[in-house]
This record gives C-alpha cells, structure tokens and sequence, in this order.
C-alpha cells in the first residue's frame, strides 16, 4: 500500500472557498493529493468549490437556500424533485440547519457503491464535517468491500452552540440557536461510527474525545497549511495604522467586538490606526450598530466575496493582524497572515498559542476579551516598525517550517493508508467493479 496511488472520494456539503475554512481545506488539500499522484473526486453541495485542475467535482445540487442575495428563500414548486428537497425545506422552515443531513443523504445514493465501475472506484471516502446520517448509510454499504469512510473534524462545533447561547440576549433567541444547532447530536453520532476521524491542532486533538464522545486512539491530527508562494510579504504595499482582521463579523465566538472596543481605545492616542475585516456585518447587527456607538464608522471596512487574490492583496496592505477569537480550533486566516510578513496580536486561546508560538517570537498573545490588553499589543506594534519586521519575518518563517498544504496533503495520505490498512487487516480489498448490491430507494 505504500507509495501506491489512491483514490479518493472527498465529500463537503458546500464548498465555496468564501464560504469559510472548509472550502479553502478542499480546494488545497485535493490540489495537493493530486500533485503527490493521488486521484481526487469532490462531492459538493452549493454553493460549489472552486477547484484546481485534475481535480474532479461532482456536483449535489440542492435547493440553495441560503444562497446570497436570497438566503431563506422560498423555492417554486418545480425546484422540488426529491423526497430529500422537501427535507430540506421543511427543516428550514422549523429553523434547524439541514444542510449536512440533506448533502449526506444525496452523496450516500450518488456515492453508493452500485453506481461503481471499474473507471470509477475509490480506495476511501473522506468527509469534511459533514457528519450527517447518510454517510453513515454509505459506510454500512461500503463495508464488504473494505473501503474506509472517514472524516475531518476541524474542531468540536459544540463549543460555538455554547458561546453563541451564552451570547444569546433572551430565551427566544436561545431557542433558535438551540434548534439551529439541532444538527449537532447526529454528527456526534455518525462520528463515532466512522472508520477514523482527521482534525488539525493538538488542541482539537484533546476537544473532540472530551466533546463528541469519541475513542482518543481514533483521533489523528494533521495540520493545516497555506502554499507560501501564494501568501507572501509585500512591505511596499503596507498601509500606516492598518489592522486586519479575518472573521465572521457577527459569530460571538470570534470576538470582533472586543477588537471593536480595542481600536476605539487604541485610536485615542494612535488617531491613524483603522481597521479592515474581512467579512460581512449584517445591516443594523451588533458590529454594524458598534460602529456608531464608538464612532467608528470612518475607521472601519468591511469587505467580502473576495477572490484568493485580493485577499492576499488586503493582506499585504496591513501592517498589524489581529484574531481576538475566543476559541479557535486551528485558524487558517491567523497561518495566512504569519505566510504573508504579519505580526500577530492573538487571543491566549484556543489553537493560537500552536500556531502563532508563545514566547512573542512571531506575535503577542493576549487574554480573551480584554480590550485594553488588546488595543496594548496592537499600539506597541504599530509605534515599532522594527519589531514588526522582525516579528513578521518569524511568522514566515515558522509557517514555511510547520504548515503547509504539500505537508497537509502528505500527512493525510499516510493517515489513508494506514486506515486502510487497519480494514483489510493486510489484506487486498475485493474487487468493487459493480458490486452486486441494491441500490438505495
């Protein structure tokens, strides 16, 4: 098995690369199995990714129903063609999220091993938090023919439903968060079934068993990565007093208020400092209606719907980057900044320390949410041009020694072969060339 070629069924319930981490995680680890000469098929729900070539993407059409400009819109009736659309909708409309059920279930009949042939077969299936009740289904298909079903959890989302209803401000709002988390007890379930589970820090490595019930011994851990030639310095392109930050501009968890509080501190004695998110605030949400309440509305953007490319661009532009999370179980934006020369100023949470590294050789940690610690950091490195440099030439360095996606994908293809190997106990899988079993209904 080693050194041998595989094939790999990727699986994401939706995969655009501004969607969040997932996409980014699938678009550079299938780009770089395929470069170590492995052959990668993406299953994708909408919105779709965006992939390189020699990747293969299958399309899993569903109703779309948070897509922008229209998020929780109301389908015409010719859009229903499937017992799982009317899931879909039904699941919506009584506010759960069902995306990660409804895409399994249409990758377990799209996937199941009675559509196999000898052009099209695969030597494991691997999830990306999906986690819904028809990779399961899939699993149990896939059993005589000794193929692994797997997946990546990038950390237990248990933790967000926790920050987000301590967040909540009334018992309605618990509600809906509560039943928009009602996802969660079926990914807890169906990880326990899996054949391994991938996640991304050492921190994660420790959550997952505590939070989702799962063996320790089944929990393996490989980095994530960022390709160093894409996120790279450009000191001329930096922008006196620019902080950047990377966030989901509403998610509680991620701690953009605190930063907000932070600039309001920090720009009573650095005037210039200004700051850039790369996200989106809802109209009239609590980080749009902060900006009024500190007089912050000139001193802040936000910009979203970015390509690869003027993220890199915006980027570069800072001098500062900041990740005031109060919890992160790796932090791909945090590994992108360190790739592109930036200094830190972090949360003492989480997968930070991991990454960013304790001793301030490549950034400054700080408590979580505490404002006047956080607008310390940042003034200490924006008055210092020197430290920043050295500081941001650390954090290259740091990333191009530890995370990578070349790494990540090679990581990944060990952690495959030694899965399948644990399933065929040594021995050669049965031929799957259409395999003589029933079709799902």
């Amino acid at each position: 098995m080693a050194g041998e070629s595989l094939q790999v069924a990727l699986l994401t319930y939706r995969g655009t690369p501004t969607c969040g981490g997932q996409g980014i995680y699938i678009r550079h680890l299938s780009r770089e199995l395929v470069a170590l000469g492995h052959g990668v098929e993406v299953f994708s729900g909408q919105p779709y990714p965006v992939l390189d070539p020699g990747v293969e993407l299958t399309k899993l059409p569903s109703l779309d129903l948070y897509r922008e400009p229209d998020p929780f819109r109301l389908p015409r009736p010719k859009e229903f063609t499937s017992r799982i659309d009317a899931l879909e909708f039904a699941l919506m409309c009584t506010g759960a999220f069902p995306e990660p059920l409804t895409a399994s279930l249409r990758t377990a009949r799209v996937l199941h091993p009675s559509t196999w042939t000898e052009q099209r077969r695969y030597d494991i299936v691997h999830d990306n938090q999906g986690l819904g009740h028809g990779l399961e289904k899939l699993r149990q298909a896939l059993v005589p023919l000794k193929v692994p079903v797997v997946a990546t959890i990038h950390h237990p989302i248990t933790v967000d439903r926790r920050h987000d209803l301590a967040a909540a401000g009334n018992p309605w709002r618990r509600f809906t968060k509560r039943r928009w988390y009602s996802f969660l007890p079926m990914q807890q379930e169906v990880a326990q079934q899996l054949d391994g589970v991938l996640t991304v820090s050492d921190l994660s490595l420790v959550d997952i068993p505590r939070e989702m019930g799962i063996s320790p011994e089944r929990v393996h851990m490989v980095p994530l990565g960022v390709d160093p030639d894409v996120f790279f310095p450009c000191p001329q392109a930096a922008v006196a007093g620019r902080i950047i930050v990377v966030t989901s501009a509403d998610v509680p968890l991620k701690g953009l208020m605190v930063l907000l509080d932070a600039l309001a501190k920090l720009r009573v004695e650095q005037p210039h400092a200004h700051l850039v998110c790369v996200g989106r605030a809802k109209p009239n949400g609590p980080a749009d209606r902060r900006l009024d309440e500190l007089g912050l509305r000139d001193a802040v953007t936000f910009r979203s719907g970015l390509s690869q490319e003027e993220v890199v661009a915006l980027m570069q532009s800072a001098e500062v980057a900041a990740v005031p999370s109060f919890y992160e179980g790796f932090c791909l934006p945090a590994v992108e900044e360190m790739a592109c020369g930036l200094p830190l100023v972090a949360t003492r949470v989480g997968a930070l320390p991991e990454i960013v590294g304790s001793d301030g050789t490549a950034g400054l940690l700080v408590p979580p949410g505490d404002a006047a610690a956080l607008a310390m950091a940042l003034g200490e490195l924006l008055d210092q041009p020197e430290l920043r440099g050295r500081m941001g030439a650390a954090g290259r360095r740091r990333v191009q020694e530890r995370f990578t996606w070349r790494a990540a994908a090679a990581g990944t293809a060990e952690w495959y072969r030694e899965r399948i190997a644990a399933l065929r106990g040594g021995g050669q899988a049965p031929d799957p060339t259409i395999p003589q079993v029933a079709a799902p209904c």
